[in-house]
């Protein structure tokens, strides 16, 4: 080879790797310049729905402490009235009363002749107690097969427990008891006084929990006229 030759031939292979090194000049501009990891702030405190534990064991106390009552149906004619009424459990917070609440049955699966009773403290629900002796009840029959009666015992209980259904500086109602009979469910409301003063805006509100439409009515009667069948009601409203 020439020595024209050699210097063509080497001039051609400088300008190739010119080229060459424009090309991969070229390709290293074009990458993507990968991203800078973002250093991480401060760490961050976790952060929890559950702030407090203490918050979910926190109990809501009653003003008073009640007690849920049983009178189971007789079986056996020998049985006496003490052999057929049972306390089943007493609470005096509001979550406590919940957990019964869904325990024990429904209204609408209580058998015939049986009763629920929720008292105040350590009233029986017997009129011989000394706490009911002077007082009466507030009554309504449901003969219609057509209402709830679960939502409305719910909502007698709480009427009751709650104290909303009298004014906050009374305690005249005793306690409210569910008969579940063959003509029908009816809901007693049970007060230590027969003072008709008191009385009145109490069975006024009891209407109100019961749903009642001003054409059903709510009566009143004294206990010791109950063994009396030709005693009037001494409040019909």
């Amino acid at each position: 080879m020439s020595e024209e030759e050699i210097n063509k031939k080497t001039a051609e292979l400088s300008l190739e790797d010119k080229k060459e090194e424009q090309e991969d000049k070229a390709k290293q501009e074009e990458k993507p310049v990968e991203a800078e990891v973002a250093k991480p702030e401060e760490e961050k405190k976790d952060v929890t729905v559950l702030e407090n534990k203490e918050e979910f064991t926190v109990k809501h106390p009653l003003n008073s402490k009640w007690t849920l009552w049983y009178t189971k149906p007789a079986v056996d004619k020998n049985e006496s009235w003490a052999d057929l009424l049972k306390p089943i459990v007493s609470f005096d917070t509001v979550e406590e009363f919940w957990g019964i609440y869904h325990a024990v049955p429904k209204a609408v699966d209580l058998p015939l002749k049986s009763d629920y009773h929720l008292f105040r403290n350590d009233i029986k629900p017997e009129w011989e107690d000394t706490a009911n002796a002077e007082g009466g009840k507030w009554s309504h029959q449901f003969r219609s097969k057509n209402i709830d009666i679960h939502e409305i015992w719910t909502r007698a209980l709480l009427s009751v427990i709650g104290e909303t259904i009298e004014d906050d500086d009374q305690t005249e109602v005793n306690g409210v008891v569910l008969n579940v009979r063959r003509n029908g469910f009816k809901i007693g409301l049970w007060t230590k006084s027969c003072d008709i003063e008191k009385l009145k805006p109490i069975g006024t509100r009891f209407k109100k929990v019961l749903k009642l439409s001003d054409r059903d009515t709510i009566e009143f009667m004294k206990h010791n006229n109950y063994g009396d069948r030709n005693a009037a009601p001494l409040i019909t409203m």
